[in-house]
Parts: C-alpha cells; structure tokens; sequence
C-alpha cells in the first residue's frame, strides 16, 4: 500500500489563538532535493538547496510500522552530515514518525493557520531506518521540501550588475524576504516568530521592491498599530511604516484609519517645552493611547546592546528625537494628504520646533558632531547617521557629519544598517556603502553569503555578537530594499508610484559598478532600470509604466551635456547633480561633455 508521510506537528490541543488563525493566503510551494547521498553509515543525507520554513512530505511504499528516524537542521557539521548543535537559535530537530505522521514542537505551530499546518525552518534531512532497497534517485522522487510563504512573484523583480558578489547579495536578501512571510504576517526570526515595527520597517520595504503584492506590508503594520512592542524607536515606526505603505501603494483610506493612532505614536504627548522627548516619565494615559498594556517603553538606539557604538543611554536620546523629528514631519505631510489642515500646520510646526531644539541641544559645535544624548560628550555612529538618513542635518554640517559616519565601518548591527547605508548613499557615498556591503570579515552580507552556509540572512553579523541569533531574520536583509532603491535607484516620491525618483547612487566616475541593470515593481507596473558607465559617458535605460512620470537624477562626473531620446535637453543643476523630468515610456538618456 502505498502510504502519504508528512513531516509536521501533532498539537495536543489548540494553541493558536482566533487571531492568528484568522484567514491568510498562504501557499504551499513542492521544492524537490538538489543532493541525496546514501552514506557508509546507512543513512541518507538531502540537501534541498536552500533554507526554508516548510513541512517536509515523503511518499514512499513502506508499512506503516516502520520506524524511521528524521534528522531535520540548518546547518552542517561536514559536507554531508548535519550539525546536531549548532548553537544559538539555530535549528536542529531530531524526530521520528510512526504510522505516517511525525512530532515536532509546539512552537513550530506558532502563528500557523491551522488549515496549512507547522514549518520548521530547515535546508538539510538525514533519514535513518527506510525500508530496504530505496535508491539515491527513488528518494530523491519521493522526498519533498514544502515551503510555505506568502503570494510571491518571483519574476516580478531582478537585478544583476558588474561586481558578482553583489548579485550574490541581492539573491540571498530577496530570497530572504520571500521565504520569512510563512506567516502571513511579517514576523521577526524563528527563535521568537514575533512582529516588531523595525523588523516591519525593513521587511516591508523589502517586499515593495521584490514583488508585486501590496498587501502584506499594510497588513503586518496595521496588526502593530494594535500590538506594539517595547522599544520607544518603534511605536515611531509605525508612523514611518505607514508613510511608505502609502507611498507604494497610494492607499488613502488606510492611512485614513491608521491616522487617529500615528498621531499618539509620535510620542509627540512626551515632549518638553522645547519639543524633545524622554521616557523618563510616561504617564498611564500614554500608555493607553499606545495600545501598550504589558510592557513599558525603553529607548534601545540598535540591538544587540553592543552594537550601540559606544552609545551613551541619555534620558534625552539622540537617537530617539531623531524619530521624533522625522515622525512629526511625516505626520504634517499625512495630515496634509487627508486634507487636514489645521493639523499639517500644527504637526509642521511641532516638526520645526524639535528640529531646531534637535540641532540646537544635541549638536556639539567644537567637534562638528551629534552626540549620544543631552549631557554626553561621546558621538556614536548611530548619534549621526539617524539624523543624516533622516535629513535633519543642516547642510553646512553635513560633510563632517558623513566623514565621521564613514570613518566608523561598520560599527551597528543589521538593523542599523539600513541607515547607515541610506545616509551613505544618499548623501554621495554610494561607493563606500557597497564597500561596506561587500567587505571582508564578519561585519557585511559578503560574510554571510561566503563564510556563515546560511541562505537567508542572520540576525546579526557573527554567532559571536549575538551567540543566541537564529538564521532566518528579515530584518538582516536590507540589502533587498537598498540595492532597487539606491543601485538601480527607483523610490516613489508621490503616493501609488506616480511619480518616481530614479536616481542611480554609486553611479559616479570613481564607482566600481560599472554596469546595474534590474526591474522594480510599483503599483503602476514595472519600472526598467538599465545604466552603464563608460570613460566618456553615462547611459541611462529606463522604461516607465502607464500612469507614471519621473525625475532623473544622474552625477555631473561626466559632463553637463545631456541627451533624451536623441535631443539635448537643458537639466537642472544642484548638489553635484543633474536632473531631468520624463514622462511614461521608454527612454535612453546619455550625460557626457
């Protein structure tokens, strides 16, 4: 009799909760194995080529009263056997199944709708105890890796450039971005499958730039909005998740509803007279206005701890105000959105006010540099490149600002570096922020395509600055939203993509890319990216959907002369760069002498 064995959770009784079994539209997607070797020792090893949250499927003639020992991890010990302690949160499970089903632990249910059932996040197998004569290739039939994961168009995004290793980098941070939405909500890793709004953050523009789907992001922040976590930078979060869920999907009714909860998650209920903030003392009204019954709010600055720089915690943070900051002039262009224009003026000059306190209180005139906090005399990477990511550094500040961010590599976590890169390349550093990608040792994503085996992004760089990490953590993958962004340099600057920034970063003369090419996804349709550089001139491919226009920014490297379509046009000239407007369609655009 031929019998149907899956590999997943027998839960003794429920535990998912009305909420998280709520309907979702999971898929199930069948990933056959790239290697099945039949070891000296009798067992059978498989590798499915790439980590995935799934349910492991086994079709095989055997009785039902064989037992068979499974092996299910992450990560090897040798070429072809598990390691069975891999340290941290790094999975390993060993099993068995009887009678065609198998046990693995409650926590694997977490979050699962009950209609698709546990995952475990594992790339490799060992199989002990099939039944005699199985071959290598009837196994390799057989066996079946079930990943799960939210709608997914692969096709939708792409991206290839001159420098392999950065091709490496974009596959690893998109294909990480796709396989950790097996909840059907963004979630952090699987040590705590929990939300948080940083994860959210990072995760959800991730997903605008690798597929099509709109739905995902708004879902996951909207959820946040009503659950929040701890850290006082995320409740902030969700005002500047809300302003990118807008302008990628130009949902004006959502914003609408979210609106009346933004307002309270500012902290803007927090400030001094003179417009900063603390959580030295909140009151239990704030708390209420938060949705945040449990816990009680603490600035974190980045996480783990030691990846903080150095960073002095000041009851005024640097850090913290940079997200007020930022918050209240999201909120002024939200009100203004919704049509709301007492409330645009009230939050502009709210914004102006802090911004000024901010620039005044925080900045430290003989060095030239942001310090951690009120009262501190240190200056953190993370004390400055907030506020340079933000924009809220004056311009006559802001070249010893970035200077002292470059000179300090990469001195923050993965998360943290989502900023660091946006302040770099926006601010004509792109070279150094794909440097800094790409570096050798154990401080960028190079590390973890060529040294770690994982094949979705850490929660940290290394074991050894977060020894309990686990290696399925989104919010490690910026490099999925950077690289469309700030390589290929395709943004939304009005609601719903109608209109786009395409602004190549590290597209100057003293680049090492050479070459980037790649397709965007927007709400109007895909954006098509393709430039390359030459010792006389930049050439610029774009092709822009219905529905669409755009402003091109290109660096002066090459010259002024800029030629659309065949025709010279006159660009607007401004911070070393040049600027042009175009229309829907497809255009060549050509700068040189």
């Amino acid at each position: 009799m031929r019998q149907l064995i899956f590999i997943c959770v027998c839960l003794l009784g429920s535990i998912v909760s009305a909420q998280q079994s709520a309907p979702r539209s999971l898929v199930k997607c069948p990933i056959s194995p790239v290697r099945v070797e039949h070891r000296d020792d009798g067992v059978f090893f498989v590798d499915f080529g790439r980590d995935a949250f799934a349910q492991l499927k086994l079709k095989l003639d055997a009785g039902a009263e064989k037992k068979i020992t499974v092996r299910l991890g992450e990560k090897l010990k040798d070429a072809n056997h598990l390691d069975a302690k891999p340290g941290g949160s790094i999975r390993f499970l060993e099993t068995t199944f009887i009678d065609g089903v198998a046990r693995l632990t409650r926590a694997d249910a977490r979050w699962m709708p009950e209609e698709i059932g546990p995952v475990m996040p594992f790339r490799y197998v060992e199989l002990q105890g099939l039944p005699e004569g199985i071959s290598t290739a009837m196994l390799a039939r057989a066996l079946t890796q079930v990943a799960v994961n939210y709608p997914f168009d692969d096709s939708a995004a792409d991206f290839s450039c001159s420098d392999e290793r950065l091709n490496a980098v974009w596959n690893l941070c998109k294909y990480s971005i796709k396989a950790t939405s097996y909840a059907g909500i963004f979630v952090d890793g699987d040590r705590e499958r929990k939300p948080y709004e940083a994860d959210a953050f990072i995760n959800g523009l991730g997903w605008y730039c690798c597929t099509s789907d709109l739905t995902l992001p708004p879902l996951t922040d909207r959820y946040l909005i009503d659950h929040p976590t701890w850290p006082t930078e995320w409740s902030m979060f969700s005002v500047l998740c809300a302003w990118n869920d807008y302008l990628y999907t130009g949902d004006l009714d959502a914003l609408r509803k979210a609106y009346p909860d933004l307002k309270a998650k500012s902290l803007r209920a927090l400030e001094r007279e003179d417009g900063l903030i603390s959580t030295s003392t909140v009151s239990p009204a704030v708390y209420e206005s938060l949705h945040l019954e449990k816990e009680k709010l603490r600035d974190i600055v980045d996480w783990p701890t030691g990846e903080r720089d150095g960073c002095q915690m000041k009851p005024v943070n640097t850090v913290v105000n940079a997200f007020h900051c930022r918050a209240l002039a999201l909120l002024a262009k939200m009100a203004t959105a919704l049509g709301n224009d007492g409330d645009a003026q009230d939050f502009q000059a709210a914004a102006d006010k802090s911004l000024a306190s901010f620039n005044e209180k925080l900045f430290d005139l003989k060095t030239g540099l942001y310090v951690d906090g009120e009262g501190s005399s240190h200056s953190s990477q993370h004390a400055n490149m907030f506020p340079l990511a933000f924009g809220l550094v004056p311009v006559d500040r802001g070249a010893k600002v970035l200077e002292f961010i470059k000179g300090r590599g990469m001195a923050c976590s993965v998360y943290g570096a989502q900023f660091l890169m946006d302040s770099l390349f926006d601010h004509g550093a792109g070279d150094q922020a794909i440097a800094l990608m790409l570096a050798p040792g154990d401080r960028s994503w190079r590390h973890m395509v060529e040294d770690t085996g994982t094949t979705l992004t850490l929660e940290s760089w290394d074991q050894k600055y977060k020894p309990n990490q686990d290696w399925n953590h989104a919010w490690g993958a910026a490099p999925a939203n950077l690289i469309p962004r700030k390589v290929l340099g395709v943004e939304p600057i009005e609601p719903g993509f109608s209109r786009a920034l395409i602004w190549p970063r590290c597209a100057g003369k003293s680049s090492k890319i050479t070459f980037a090419r790649g397709k965007v996804p927007s709400a109007k349709g895909p954006v098509d990216v393709d430039w390359k550089a030459s010792p006389e001139q930049f050439c610029l491919s774009v092709e822009l959907p219905a529905g669409m226009t755009a402003e091109i920014r290109l660096p002066l490297d090459w010259g002024k002369r800029v030629v659309v379509d065949g025709k010279r046009v006159a660009g607007e000239e401004a911070s070393g760069l040049i600027a042009v407007d175009l229309s829907a369609g497809k255009h060549e655009i050509v700068v040189g002498k």
